[in-house]
């Protein structure tokens, strides 16, 4: 999988912001939560999650172009809302070349979200 290049970097940008919980789809470290939508049993697990200093649960997924959108913004639609609801934010963390596809299906489809390069 193409996105298994980035994660390492992903953790680390993610390990300096995290003060508690720390979750991560890497070597090492507990699984993020698993979501499951009830009616198309789909499974929605951010690459990262953590506590901020304040209490606020953040989720970070990397972002990477693909041509079926419309899971991926399945996906950052309901980790912002998660992450809204427990005053966190999404973080999309962006490779090169992969920062205005994600800029473009984020303002097309009203997704908060903050993009970071990677």
């Amino acid at each position: 999988m193409e996105k298994d290049q980035y994660l390492e970097k992903a953790t680390m940008w993610a390990e300096n912001k995290a003060t508690d919980s720390f979750k991560a789809i890497y070597k090492g470290f507990e699984d993020p939560k698993i979501f499951t939508n009830t009616t198309t049993q789909e499974e929605i697990q951010a690459d990262m999650s953590y506590i901020s200093g304040s209490g606020a649960k953040h989720f970070s997924d990397i972002a990477l172009k693909t041509e079926n959108t419309k899971q991926l913004v399945s996906k950052w639609k309901l980790l912002s809302f998660l992450a809204t609801s427990k005053r966190g934010k999404l973080h999309l963390l962006a490779p090169n070349g992969h920062k205005a596809f994600t800029r473009k299906l984020i303002d097309r489809h009203n997704i908060s979200a903050q993009i970071h390069s990677l």
